[in-house]
C-alpha cells in the first residue's frame, strides 16, 4: 500500500508546475510527510503520558495540528469536506499561515537537540513549491493514510523513503550527490564496526545515508538496554549538510529510521578553521562520501594547512582533523587523490600516511555510483599513528555495473572476509610505507597478481602458424573438391 501510495503521489505532483524534478517530488513530499509523522509523533506521546499519570504539553498548536488542517474528519471518521481546505484557501493557508509559524520554532526552541528546533529550521529551510490548491489537497489525502506508529510500519516507509533519494540520484542533476550505493555503505560500516558509546560523524552527510545504516547496523549489535537507546537516540549520530535540500531528506531520513531528533546541523562544515577543533569537538568515527570534483572559495581555503580548491580534499583535512586519537574512519574519495602529483595531493597523503594508519584501501569499479562517471576508492584509516603496511583490495566483477545492474553486498562479501586478516589474493596485496615513493607519496593501485608483463610471441612464430593454418585449409579444400 505504502508503495502505491509513494507512486500515485509522484504521479499527482507530476501534474503541478511547481514541481518539475524528481528532486521536487522528494522535497515537497518530504516536509507533509514530516507533518504527519509529527502528528503520530504526538499521539504517541500523549499515550505514554496518559498511561504513566503525567500531563502532555503538545509541540503544535491546535490550528496547526494536522487533523484540524490537513484532513478533518467527521465523528464516523471520513474526511470533513466541509471543514477541509483545499484550492487558494489551502494554498494561502500553507504559505501565509502554517509555514510562517512553523518556521518560528528555530527561535522559540530551547537547544538546536529538540524537536521543536528541527521542526523550525525545515520550516526555515524550504517553501511549498505546490502551485495548486487542489493538487496539495490530493497529495495530503494520501499522506494521511499513511502510519508511523508501528515499527514494521516506519521500517517499510524508510525503505520507500530511501528509494525515493535513489531514484532522485538516477534522475541526473545534481541528485546524485545525495546517495552512495547501500551495499557499500553497510561494507565500510562492517569494516570500520563501531559500537554502541561511539559518536558517530558524518561532515557532508547528504541524505544521512551512512548514519541511518549505522544505526540500523548498531540497534542489532547487542540485545539494547534502555541506556543503550538512549544513547542511540541523542548521542551518537552528528551530520553536517551545507544544501537545504539534502538537510530536510537527511533529516527526514533519519526520522523514518527512528531518531526521534536527529543531530544533524545546516552549516557548511567546511567554513569552520582547522585551527578551532578543540578535544570536545572530535568523533570517534568518521563516515563519508564527502562531495568531489566541487571547487572552494579562497576564504574558504584559508581554514585549512593545505590550500586546495577540491572540495574533497578540504574535508579530508577536516575529518583527519576532527578525529579523536585511536578514532576510525571508512571515506570515499575519487581514485586520483591516491596519484596526483600537485603540491595539495602529495601534501594531504603525506599528512594522511603520518598521522594515520591507512591500513586498508578498497577500490571501486567504474559504474558503482550511478550517473556519475568517476573512478572512487575507499580509505580505511585509523588516527593516531602512522602508516607502516597498505592493504589494497580491487574490486574487479564480472559484469558491467549500472543503473539496471548496481552494486550488491554479495559483490564486496569477498572483501569483508579478506580485510580481516589482510591477506593476498588475485585482487589483494599489501605495499610497505617504505616501499613508497617518500617524495610523491605515491599509492596508486597497481596489483602485482594481474599486472604481469604480457609476453609477446615472437612475429615469426606467428607466421609459422599461419602459413601451417593456410597449407591444413588447402588440403581440406581439394578433398571437398574431389568428392564434388
Amino acid at each position: 500500500m505504502f508503495e502505491q501510495t509513494f507512486k500515485n503521489i509522484d504521479d499527482i505532483l507530476h501534474k503541478d508546475a511547481g514541481c518539475g524534478s524528481e528532486l521536487d517530488y522528494v522535497e515537497q513530499t518530504s516536509w507533509i510527510l514530516f507533518l504527519k509523522y509529527l502528528e503520530d509523533l504526538e499521539r504517541d506521546k500523549y499515550t505514554a503520558a496518559l498511561l504513566s499519570g503525567r500531563s502532555y504539553e503538545p509541540i503544535i498548536e491546535e490550528p496547526y495540528k494536522w487533523h484540524i488542517w490537513a484532513v478533518p474528519r467527521t465523528e464516523d471518521g471520513k474526511i470533513d469536506h466541509h471543514q477541509a481546505l483545499s484550492g487558494d484557501d489551502l494554498k494561502d493557508f500553507v504559505d501565509h499561515k502554517l509555514f510562517p509559524y512553523l518556521k518560528q520554532f528555530k527561535a522559540d526552541a530551547t537547544s538546536p537537540d529538540t524537536i521543536e528546533y528541527k521542526i523550525g529550521e525545515i520550516f526555515s529551510e524550504l517553501k511549498n513549491k505546490i502551485q495548486s490548491g487542489y493538487t496539495l489537497r490530493e497529495v495530503l489525502n494520501l499522506i494521511d493514510n499513511l502510519r508511523f506508529r508501528s515499527k514494521e510500519e516506519k521500517h517499510e516507509l524508510s525503505h520507500l523513503y530511501e528509494d525515493k533519494i535513489k531514484n532522485m540520484g538516477n534522475a541526473g542533476r545534481n541528485g546524485g550527490e545525495y546517495y552512495t550505493p547501500r551495499p557499500l555503505i553497510k561494507t565500510i560500516i562492517k569494516v570500520v564496526a563501531p559500537e554502541i558509546g561511539n559518536k558517530i560523524y558524518d561532515g557532508a552527510v547528504g541524505s544521512a545515508g551512512f548514519l541511518a545504516e549505522a544505526f540500523e547496523y548498531l540497534k542489532t549489535s547487542r540485545e539494547l538496554t534502555t541506556r543503550d537507546v538512549e544513547v542511540l537516540q541523542k548521542s551518537t549520530f552528528y551530520g553536517k549538510e551545507k544544501k537545504g535540500l539534502a538537510y530536510i531528506i537527511g533529516t527526514m531520513n533519519m526520522i523514518l529510521h527512528g531518531i526521534e531528533a536527529p543531530n544533524i546541523v545546516h552549516a557548511n562544515t567546511l567554513a569552520e578553521n582547522l585551527a578551532d577543533i578543540q578535544e570536545k569537538d572530535r568523533y570517534d568515527i568518521v563516515l563519508a562520501n564527502p562531495p568531489f570534483g566541487g571547487k572552494e572559495r579562497a576564504e574558504v581555503q584559508q581554514n585549512f594547512p593545505i590550500k586546495t580548491g577540491e572540495t574533497a580534499f578540504l574535508f579530508l583535512q577536516h575529518f583527519i582533523k576532527i578525529l579523536k586519537a585511536g578514532g576510525k574512519a571508512g571515506v570515499v574519495i575519487k581514485n586520483t587523490f591516491l596519484s596526483n602529483s600537485d603540491n595539495a595531493s602529495v601534501s594531504l597523503r603525506k599528512l594522511l600516511l603520518e598521522n594515520c594508519n591507512l591500513h586498508t584501501v578498497l577500490d571501486m569499479p567504474g559504474g558503482t555510483f550511478t550517473g556519475a562517471g568517476v573512478k572512487t576508492v575507499v580509505l580505511f584509516f585509523e588516527k593516531g599513528s602512522a602508516t607502516r603496511k597498505v592493504w589494497f583490495n580491487q574490486l574487479n566483477l564480472d559484469r558491467n555495473l549500472g543503473k539496471t545492474n548496481p552494486l550488491n553486498e554479495a559483490d564486496l562479501a569477498d572483501f569483508v572476509e579478506l580485510q580481516k586478516t589482510k591477506a593476498d589474493s588475485a585482487n589483494s596485496w599489501s605495499v610497505d610505507v617504505t616501499n613508497i615513493d617518500q617524495a610523491t607519496f605515491d599509492l596508486s593501485v597497481k596489483n602485482p597478481n594481474r599486472n604481469k608483463e604480457v609476453q609477446h610471441r615472437h612475429p615469426q612464430d606467428i607466421m609459422a602458424e599461419i602459413a601451417k593454418l593456410d597449407a591444413e585449409s588447402a588440403a581440406v579444400l581439394a578433398k571437398i573438391r574431389t568428392l564434388l
